[in-house]
């Protein structure tokens, strides 16, 4: 139930009303009424902004509609007040029994309590993660692997069709890299003495690759010509570290519908394709760019070449997609991919990047707009996150030498902890993270929080069953909670369906960790107010029916709480 799609629906009913009435005219456009909470809490529970809208429409003044629509408004069984404020604002006071039913909701729903209807089905993209496939998951790329993860579960819940898509770079000069550091690994295994050359990869990661090759071919390319074992080290090693992704991602809680191979587009021709879309369109042209702003690279030289007109659609400078020597570039690469996306159904593509690609956005977005006049791309960056442990910042992984790896955080602290805290802050913000922080339980760390609730829920539950037997919640009687606290619960999980809504189209997970965080806090207070008062107590050995009540208030929250969690790819707990 979202009440403010119920408001609307009663809204029309009374527009219609007055229209068969004469008072109004008939069919008056309400697509751009608001129907919000009021700023000040003191006005009510529901703003509408209806009389001005439509005053315009029905050559009327606000007030005089705002007069109409009150009487209404007020009529209805489930409303105990309205006002009208200003120039016709509406302000609506729900009574309690409307609040109460969300209770109701809530328990016959379950953890579907909020799912909505928004998406209508539409396919959507969202590739996340697709870190090059040279070595292990490293707590760079944890933020935007949960990030992606939870926006994919967030526009699902909100009723978009959603695919979870990796996109593996292995066609670049980065996997001829890979190839020969393992190769280097491989003869290691057999025995040689060797060194790492800079600018190849030195992580021991790569030895138990090399043990796995060794163990495939024993020692066949120890003397092989390099012909014979770059290609065989190219494939085998690109397939052994998506086996190593695949297992840090799984920790972590991420797995994908999709695993699109870059390779693939070079062999089905799609890179040509997708250019000669363009270029049909008129947006491909030979030419020669301007040297780079600012200082000349020694080695820049004018020549001409295969370049996709991006400045027109809005990029700073055109953009080369073909080398004078007849290569494609990296961008006509990614150009194929996201054509390849759209001719597979997705005009609604999100990409997660991480910052340091922000310089990449204009072009990516100008090339979906020249060749899908009704494709959209959401590009979403993510900051980086700094780890520390009691303060002091961590600098080096056992196992990588150079960086923190994903396993290394997900082993030390848990899956449901990383992901919460990597969602408490706007992706777009720097997050820190400290070992010591998001294992702390108390008030201060919002993972601990949030999971405390709803396992003090279970905990209050057993002790309700031990004192009446088991508890038919959805027969109480919830019109018998009044209490101040226990409305303001109602009113924040009555929120909720407006809250998945919101988050999905805004694409910002982080907004349902702020709002677990808030029902928490709530229900926490809650059952505080039992330590100075015995009477509010949840559980009443002395009251079946206070107590039935209570806790179907209770499990409600927990309901709503456990349905956020999922969202976030967290696992609500029993018990703590």
């Amino acid at each position: 139930m979202n009440i403010y799609t119920n408001i609307r629906e009663q809204l029309n009913a009374v527009l219609a009303d007055l229209g068969a009435e004469g008072a109004l005219p008939a069919d008056l456009d309400t697509k751009n009424v608001a129907i919000e909470p009021p700023r000040d809490s003191s006005h009510g529970d529901i703003a509408l902004n209806a009389a001005l809208v439509l005053s315009k429409q029905a050559r009327m003044k606000p007030r005089d509609i705002a007069g109409l629509l009150a009487e209404k408004l007020e009529a209805l069984a489930f409303v105990s007040a309205v006002d009208v404020a200003g120039p016709g604002f509406i302000n609506m006071t729900l009574s309690p029994s409307y609040w109460q039913a969300i209770v109701r909701h809530v328990i016959a729903d379950g953890t579907s309590f909020g799912d909505s209807e928004t998406g209508a089905g539409e396919k959507v993209n969202v590739e996340y993660v697709s870190a090059n496939p040279t070595g292990p998951m490293h707590v760079g790329h944890v933020r935007g692997a949960v990030f992606g993860d939870a926006l994919a579960n967030l526009l699902t819940k909100a009723g978009f069709d959603v695919s979870k898509e990796y996109y593996i770079n292995d066609a670049g000069n980065q996997i001829d890299i890979l190839a020969e550091s393992v190769y280097l690994r491989y003869r290691e295994a057999h025995g040689e003495v060797i060194e790492i050359p800079e600018g190849l990869y030195p992580g021991a990661y790569l030895k138990e690759a090399a043990q796995t090759l060794m163990e495939r071919h024993g020692d066949r390319f120890m003397k092989a010509s390099k012909e014979e074992w770059l290609p065989v080290m190219r494939l085998e090693g690109t397939e052994l570290m998506m086996d190593l992704i695949r297992s840090d991602l799984a920790a972590l809680g991420v797995e994908h519908d999709v695993f699109f191979s870059e390779k693939t587009l070079h062999s089905s021709g799609r890179i040509a394709d997708a250019i000669a879309v363009l270029r049909e369109r008129g947006y491909i042209y030979e030419g020669v760019l301007e040297p780079p702003k600012g200082k000349k690279p020694e080695d820049w030289e004018a020549r001409e070449q295969t370049l996709f007109k991006a400045e027109q659609f809005g990029d700073d400078v055109d953009r080369p997609i073909q080398k004078s020597n007849g290569d494609y570039t990296y961008f006509a690469a990614d150009i194929a991919y996201h054509y390849d996306k759209y001719i597979r159904g997705f005009k609604k593509m999100i990409n997660v990047w991480g910052a340091d690609h922000g310089g990449y956005i204009k072009r990516m977005e100008a090339a979906i707009n020249a060749m899908a006049d009704d494709g959209s791309l959401d590009v979403r960056l993510c900051q980086l996150v700094k780890l520390f442990r009691d303060g002091e910042p961590v600098k080096m992984s056992k196992r990588a030498g150079t960086f923190i790896t994903l396993r290394e955080v997900v082993d030390e602290v848990g899956k449901d902890v990383t992901r919460f805290i990597m969602l408490t802050r706007k992706n777009d913000a720097p997050l820190d993270f400290d070992y010591a922080k998001v294992l702390e339980q108390s008030k201060d760390n919002p993972v601990f929080y949030v999971q405390y609730a709803h396992a003090r829920v279970n905990s209050l539950q057993k002790k309700a069953v031990a004192s009446h037997g088991d508890l038919d919640l959805a027969g109480a009687d919830v019109g018998s909670l009044t209490h101040e606290a226990e409305i303001g619960l109602m009113k924040q999980m009555a929120a909720w369906p407006r809250m998945v809504e919101s988050a999905a189209t805004a694409h910002e997970p982080h907004r349902i960790a702020f709002y677990l965080y808030d029902l928490a806090s709530s229900f926490h207070s809650y059952y505080n107010l039992g330590n100075s008062n015995p009477e509010l107590r949840l559980v009443l050995e002395a009251d079946k029916e206070k107590t039935l009540s209570r806790m179907a208030l209770a499990r409600s929250v927990a309901t709503v709480i456990a349905s956020g969690l999922y969202v976030l790819g967290v696992t609500p707990v029993e018990e703590m």
